[in-house]
């Protein structure tokens, strides 16, 4: 049997599904080219590993297109020495991009099946600095806050409170599908001492947040 070329796939998708689309920033690109995604889908859905579009991975839960992974990722922008939460760690594959980027990761799922094949697939692809945590993602991380930067990979009928308290005053900013449970824009929130300045970008579809300061379940 014929093996995939994974890294054949991997730059494929790159040049067209992401940098043909206008997502250029060499950082975003290069952590892309470094996580194998084919590890994060469930084995019967490796051969589209690749592929333009969500995928499964139980519970109700998918992996986000690449082209999302990579907006998001370009637009949230980590820089080398930040400390960045995601909300949401569904596979881990987001949060292994965040940690080619940034000094330490933390990330929080509600699903503890999730969180904890997550955490196994995390620690053997060598992210040792990415923190899994069971629980309730809208009410974020407070004992490790402030954070640099905090990305939600689930659609919030608004900015969680408990979030925007956790960005660090001097810049901190979070990029989060807002909108209804089915649709959202993501939206880029900066904070500037008590101010919160947010921008509108593109349309989008993720699952929904669930908890105390997001959606009911």
């Amino acid at each position: 049997m014929t093996h995939p070329d994974w890294i054949a796939q991997r730059d494929h998708m790159i040049q067209t599904q992401i940098r043909a689309r206008g997502v250029t920033a060499p950082r975003v690109l290069e952590a892309l080219a470094r996580v194998p995604r084919e590890r994060f889908v469930q084995p019967e859905a490796r051969t589209r590993a690749y592929s333009d579009h969500a995928l499964g991975i139980g519970h109700h839960q998918t992996i986000s297109q690449p082209y999302m992974v990579a907006v998001m990722t370009a637009t949230l922008a980590p820089g080398p020495d930040e400390r960045i939460l995601e909300i949401g760690t569904g596979s881990g594959y987001q949060a292994a991009i965040l940690a080619c980027l940034a000094k330490e990761v933390w990330t929080v799922e509600r699903i503890r099946e999730l969180a904890e094949t997550a955490r196994e697939r995390l620690a053997g692809l060598g992210f040792p600095d990415v923190h899994v945590r069971t629980g309730d993602g809208s009410v974020g991380w407070p004992e490790a806050a402030p954070f640099d930067a905090i990305l939600v990979t689930a659609g919030a009928p608004a900015p969680p409170p408990s979030l925007l308290a956790q960005l660090d005053p001097e810049g901190g900013r979070m990029v989060i599908p807002v909108g209804g449970r089915d649709l959202q824009h993501l939206v880029r929130v900066e904070r500037r001492g008590t101010e919160f300045v947010s921008d509108r970008t593109v349309g989008c579809r993720f699952v929904p947040l669930v908890g105390d300061e997001g959606w009911d379940e």
